[in-house]
């Protein structure tokens, strides 16, 4: 199939062509499943390869392994099936077009998740991912400060998103660092953070502590419980040699500080989730804001990473061992 890729008439010949593919598709996967349906994965497997003739990129290989059941990969392969429909300013109907936020919010209503129309206010939905490294399929990736820009994440570096006026919905490079990265689904309420703290072995009271706090500061979900781990054991009256105190071994300076009581337990993990939400924001990265909170932000911004201390990147591993992140 060849598409006219130029010319005012390019965005709506290229909409016919993946219109096209979409009809032949169908009956690819049907046969291939013996049904009518035209989702899972062999209507995936068959709307990839057909996407090459289009003059789009290769889908086949972009997209393997990305339909799954999670949420975030059933969003990436919702979002596919609008590759090539123009941007429109404000469009929110793929018949018309979609500008990036319409792109989003249409892409997770298809598989039952409601996001707000502007791509703000997207933002700020599902909880926080540190940084480009940890992302998954399904990610929202939001762009500028304030934010203006927002597409998904499909893995290997690559975007889903209706970048501006005049082009079409496609897969693009992440061209640059984004501001924000947000994880819609399963992970998003307290719930998921729950589970992580039961994983860890944490009590159930501290379970519930860990939850609540990760919610309110938009932390990635077990790394309270994983600190209180590495750091105590979950021992709430704990004291170490250096005069740290209590489930999270805050130095009594640095209770002072954050005006929390180092020995009551919903006090010091309210603190600890201040520090640690502090220094994702300030270093983008999970294992620098780990290293920040053992070793302090300034050894981390004086080395430029991890510092070089055994005790401190001891830590990092540790911590992150704990939450499955090598």
């Amino acid at each position: 199939m060849t598409v006219d890729t130029a010319g005012p008439g390019a965005a709506l010949a290229r909409m016919a062509a993946i219109q096209t593919v979409i009809a032949s598709v169908s009956g690819t996967a049907a046969r291939a499943t013996g049904t009518s349906a035209t989702t899972g994965s062999a209507f995936d497997s068959a709307y990839g390869a057909a996407l090459q003739g289009t003059g789009d990129v290769a889908g086949g290989d972009l997209f393997a392994g990305n339909a799954g059941t999670d949420v975030g990969s059933r969003a990436v392969t919702a979002a596919r099936r609008y590759l090539g429909g123009p941007h429109v300013w404000g469009g929110t109907d793929p018949a018309t077009g979609l500008d990036c936020s319409g792109l989003v919010q249409r892409a997770y209503a298809d598989v039952g998740v409601r996001l707000p129309r502007v791509a703000a206010d997207q933002a700020r939905a599902g909880t926080a991912v540190p940084d480009l490294a940890h992302a998954r399929p399904g990610d929202l990736l939001a762009f500028n400060s304030p934010v203006t820009h927002i597409a998904i994440y499909v893995g290997d570096g690559k975007m889903i998103a209706a970048p501006k006026r005049g082009d079409v919905v496609k897969v693009q490079d992440v061209y640059t660092t984004p501001t924000a990265i947000r994880r819609l689904g399963p992970t998003v309420d307290t719930g998921a953070a729950t589970s992580a703290g039961a994983a860890s072995g944490a009590p159930a009271a501290l379970q519930q502590l860990f939850a609540a706090a990760t919610s309110r500061y938009d932390l990635p979900a077990g790394l309270l419980a994983a600190v209180a781990k590495a750091e105590s054991g979950f021992d709430t009256r704990a004291v170490s040699s250096a005069g740290a105190q209590g489930l999270m071994q805050l130095m009594p300076a640095t209770a002072r500080g954050l005006g929390v009581d180092p020995l009551d337990p919903a006090q010091a993990v309210d603190g600890a989730a201040r520090m640690l939400s502090r220094d994702l924001g300030r270093f983008g990265s999970l294992d620098l804001a780990v290293a920040a909170y053992n070793a302090g932000a300034g050894a981390v911004q004086r080395y430029g990473g991890v510092p070089p201390y055994a005790e401190t990147q001891q830590y990092v591993r540790r911590v992150l061992g704990y939450l499955g992140v090598s």
